[in-house]
């Protein structure tokens, strides 16, 4: 078990004579620590895989080093780095029972047949695997098989992390909340550190005790669910976590109030003016926003969508649109004059795509 250190980690592609690298990765430098389990959630082409690649060892990075607790790494072969990999398909041999595809890894490495036994017993225990150990993997479905492909790297007891290439890509829907839930039982019982790689915020946000949010090679965020919710640093995570995503709208700021288009917003904070030809937007989430018949701030109603546990109106404001929640006994309907209200506290202030802290009282 080991915690890993990211010392100034960073990838870049050469570019054309005379031009600049590409970054696939730009730097970053953080600890993750040992019996934590960490996401990487981003959109396609943000880096994550590269990551993930450098930290099992199938990139080298071309700048920065990578720690295993304080052995350098950086240059290190996957077999020498003692972690373990899931990837989007399984990897498992489908002519071998389970119980033979367990104890694989440890045979190679000469372990003792009773301890192969104990702890292949165990790992299956762990999984819910005992009542198939003596079935050939070629039958089983494909949740049990990933299941296999994760206790092939659990059964080894010198694991130093446990890496997850998007594992749940394969698995039916209806599944993949159970093996979420499997996953975080396994992590919890093993104290192990855990690095989750995904696009899904779903899974990233119920798997994780810390997210990392990327974005062209960068690392916008990391924090927990509940910081990425309620305080994203960056306008692209208010805009990525959330279903739907945080609404923003340009607006000026004078103390405590934000103005757009002439609609007053109370910041609950005051502010110092940004800097001239900043971009400057408030940004409140769909969740803390109501919409009711009469009061508030007057919007435009233009559509509303029923998700059943609630109803979604979007609306018109300031030359801009938005999106909130509709009161229950609001029976507002497209171009219907509504009543917005924010609760306070949930008005947040962005310059140059960067949430800024106000001063309060």
């Amino acid at each position: 078990m080991a915690s890993i250190t990211l010392d100034h980690i960073a990838h870049a592609y050469p570019g054309a004579p005379g031009a600049a690298p590409h970054y696939a990765l730009k730097p970053i430098n953080h600890v993750w620590q040992q019996g934590r389990a960490y996401a990487l959630l981003g959109p396609s082409g943000c880096g994550k895989t590269t990551l993930l690649n450098i930290i099992s060892g199938l990139v080298i990075p071309s700048e920065g080093r990578l720690l295993f607790d304080a052995t350098d790494v950086t240059r290190l072969s996957t077999e020498k780095r003692n972690i373990a990999q899931v990837f989007q398909f399984p990897v498992i041999y489908d002519t071998m029972t389970v119980a033979e595809n367990l104890a694989f890894p440890l045979k190679n490495r000469g372990v003792e047949k009773n301890a192969i036994k104990r702890r292949v017993d165990e790992i299956a225990d762990l999984l819910d695997l005992r009542p198939v150990l003596g079935r050939r993997a070629r039958g089983l479905t494909a949740d049990a098989k990933q299941k296999i492909s994760l206790g092939r790297g659990l059964v080894r007891s010198d694991v130093s992390a446990v890496l997850f290439d998007e594992p749940l890509t394969v698995i039916d829907p209806a599944l993949k909340w159970e093996l979420r839930s499997k996953l975080k039982a396994v992590h919890q019982a093993l104290d192990l550190l855990m690095i989750y790689v995904t696009h899904d915020q779903v899974e990233a946000l119920t798997f994780a005790d810390e997210v990392v949010v990327m974005k062209d090679g960068a690392v916008l965020q990391i924090g927990t669910p509940a910081e990425l919710f309620e305080r994203p640093a960056h306008s692209f995570v208010g805009y990525f976590i959330g279903s739907p995503g945080m609404n923003f709208l340009p607006a000026t700021v004078a103390g405590r109030e934000a103005r757009v288009q002439g609609t007053v917003f109370d910041l609950g904070a005051s502010y110092a003016a940004p800097a001239n030809g900043a971009k400057v937007e408030i940004g409140f989430r769909p969740d803390y926003a109501m919409l009711h018949a009469n009061g508030g701030i007057a919007v435009q109603m233009l559509k509303v969508e029923d998700l059943g546990r609630r109803r979604l109106g979007r609306f018109a404001i300031g030359g801009g649109e938005a999106i909130a929640t509709l009161a229950a006994d609001a029976d507002l309907q497209p171009g219907d004059t509504a009543g917005l209200t924010i609760e306070p506290g949930h008005v947040h202030l962005f310059v140059d795509d960067l949430r800024v802290e106000g001063a309060r009282a």
